[in-house]
């Protein structure tokens, strides 16, 4: 009898234990569970934006001539003639044979009003050709001599718009510099340095006050041209 309440006594000290085991593993494996959070990193993004004015140097034009005739193989002869006599002339004025290119070549039959009879073509070519502003004048007067039946332009840029456009990027780092202390220094912040940096689209040359070139017969007013770039970056801060 005494053997058996021995067994009891001792089932019952076990089962405890067993219990204060169990309770007491979950805790301590929530204990070691516990993440290390590590606070986000600081930082700070702004755009930059950069100018260089600048006076353009170089004037393209665009230069047509057309040509009529009963058959279409004819109105493409005349066109053709009318266009090599007009590169020839603007050659003669100072357009360098490089600048000179033939951008398009069109023909189209002519019919009564009715549209139903073929009664002619007409055949048209035309010739784009880039020059120094100084030479643009007397190049438009010389194609417009040998036979232009149209002229288009000018449009104006620089021979050296890539170096200048490097020179606006520039500008426009430490445009986005100058932002960036001043946000950091309003919030209470030391700037640190470049985490990214991305290049915006650029924009197209602004026109702004012209100012006259001597350029022959024709006056072609240069005027300034404004070129920008944009850049978007990102700093750490402390």
């Amino acid at each position: 009898m005494m053997r058996f309440r021995y067994a009891l006594l001792l089932a019952a000290v076990l089962l405890a234990a067993s219990a204060i085991a169990g309770v007491a593993q979950p805790r301590l494996g929530r204990s070691a569970d516990t993440p290390t959070t590590t606070p986000p990193a600081k930082t700070i993004t702004v755009s930059g934006n950069g100018t260089v004015t600048t006076v353009p140097d170089r004037a393209s034009f665009s230069f047509t001539v057309e040509g009529r005739a009963q058959t279409a193989a004819a109105a493409i002869a005349k066109s053709s003639d009318a266009a090599s006599s007009v590169a020839a002339a603007v050659k003669g004025a100072g357009a360098a044979p490089a600048d000179i290119q033939t951008s398009q070549v069109s023909l189209s039959p002519q019919t009564t009003q009715d549209g139903t009879t073929i009664i002619g073509y007409v055949a048209s070519n035309t010739i784009s050709v880039t020059s120094a502003i100084g030479k643009a004048g007397a190049i438009v007067d010389a194609a417009v001599h040998a036979g232009s039946d149209g002229v288009s332009g000018p449009s104006l840029s620089r021979s050296d718009a890539t170096s200048l456009y490097k020179d606006a990027l520039k500008n426009a780092v430490a445009d986005a510099k100058d932002k960036a202390s001043a946000l950091a220094a309003a919030a209470g912040l030391t700037l640190g340095g470049v985490q990214s940096i991305d290049e915006g689209s650029s924009q197209p040359p602004v026109m702004w006050a012209a100012a006259k070139a001597d350029a022959g017969s024709v006056p072609i007013e240069p005027g300034t041209q404004s070129i920008t770039a944009n850049v978007t970056v990102t700093y750490s801060a402390d």
